[in-house]
């Protein structure tokens, strides 16, 4: 059975930073599209970032770029979402996603739709 478990969620100011794991368990790692999204309020799942283990490239979404850094260890079997400089815009419930199907170029554009394994979210609040 496939399991992600997302830690870090918080409160912090504008500006901040904060780093979100998420643990995979119940699945070969490798080769794995591995996202990150998030929702805000009754709003839909956003997609912030992908990478694909088999390549390590990476994709952000234009609102974070510059801001947030996807990467992940092998070894640990986990996904980070490093988030700096923080707005109040990024305040959402995060959702770390892994689908062991999806290849490049797919993975880096695929949505929520497209990921069959979803961790429960951690909340993010920026304050003003």
């Amino acid at each position: 059975q496939v399991r992600l478990r997302e830690s870090g969620g918080g409160s912090v100011q504008t500006g901040g930073s904060r780093r979100l794991s998420c643990t995979v368990s119940g699945v070969f790692y490798s080769d794995l599209c591995m996202a990150w999204f998030r929702q805000y309020q009754e709003k839909g799942r956003e997609a912030v970032a992908h990478v694909y283990t088999g390549h390590d490239d990476t994709y952000y979404a234009d609102s974070v770029k510059g801001r947030f850094t996807i990467s992940h260890d092998n070894a640990k079997r986990t996904l980070y979402l490093q988030m700096n400089s923080l707005k109040p815009e990024d305040t959402a419930k995060y959702y770390c996603a892994v689908d062991s199907y999806l290849r490049p170029p797919k993975c880096y554009a695929s949505g929520a739709d497209d990921f069959d394994h979803w961790g429960d979210g951690t909340l993010v609040a920026v304050s003003s």
